[in-house]
């Protein structure tokens, strides 16, 4: 896969590349540098691989949606289902969000449903989980895709989206459910993000007060052109960090590698 060749952004797991490789009344949020091998040391210093330094891809525009019907199309070929979080996976129920559908984060730090701005096409978010067994809790996971009118607009979601963490480091999701401690990071990509022109990567811990203790949250959102993808999860007892950062990448990469599919020149 491109994506994971090109190594995905910081706070990502890579293990999920290797090997050759809403809708439930949340508005989720719950609804968001690598390396190259070195050259051998013995070879001269003009045999040596160029290194990277920038993510570049180019949308065929005979390819890019331009209406809602046509971003729909995009959106629903693209978005994440369960097979591409890992095998332990199921889809939600419901599984797909309701159309039309917007979260909203105002000054309470309380989410909200919205409507669709007028700068989005068309929005997307499907809803996943590994279901409480064997002594472990339930993970719930989210994977959405949106597809705005200009890259501008996508822009401007993600400098949006880092703004909500730094203005709201405690949010609820819905009674009893709270993310607490959030953290958030940047990374254009012309500073060594290979993975995408833009991303943005969360962490907090998410709080259910039905279940004793605090867990792993995680939001990773990117951009592709117009286009922007984001990825959630919510751990539950029994599930470690490392492994819901990874099944977060394969999503990612996933998506990522269907956007470029999808408008790439044929």
């Amino acid at each position: 896969m491109r994506a994971c060749g090109a190594a995905l952004t910081a706070g990502l797991v890579l293990a999920g590349c290797s090997g050759g490789g809403g809708g439930d009344g949340n508005p989720d949020r719950g609804a968001r540098g690598g390396t190259t091998p070195s050259a051998s040391a013995s070879a001269p210093p003009s045999t040596a691989v160029p290194t990277a330094t920038a993510y570049t891809f180019t949308p065929d525009p005979a390819r890019v949606p331009k209406t809602p019907a046509d971003a729909k199309r995009l959106a629903l070929a693209v978005v994440a289902g369960p097979d591409a979080w890992g095998p332990d996976y199921v889809e939600g129920k419901p599984y797909l969000s309701t159309e039309g559908s917007w979260p909203v984060l105002p000054d309470t730090c309380l989410w909200e449903a919205g409507t669709l701005p007028a700068t989005v096409l068309y929005s997307a978010t499907t809803h996943s989980e590994i279901p409480a067994a064997g002594g472990k809790g339930r993970v719930r996971v989210t994977a959405t895709v949106t597809i705005h009118r200009t890259a501008d607009d996508a822009d401007w979601e993600m400098a949006q989206t880092l703004e909500e963490a730094l203005r709201c480091p405690a949010q609820t999701l819905r009674e009893g459910e709270r993310i607490s401690g959030l953290m958030s990071i940047g990374d254009l990509g012309d500073a060594g993000n290979l993975f995408s022109e833009d991303s943005i990567n969360e962490r907090g811990k998410f709080i259910d007060d039905t279940v004793k203790g605090q867990h792993f949250y995680g939001w990773t959102q990117a951009r592709v052109g117009q286009v922007t993808v984001a990825v959630s999860a919510r751990g539950g007892p029994g599930h470690t960090d490392d492994d819901l950062s990874t099944s977060m990448a394969k999503a990612s990469v996933t998506m990522i590698n269907r956007v470029e599919s999808q408008l790439g020149a044929k």
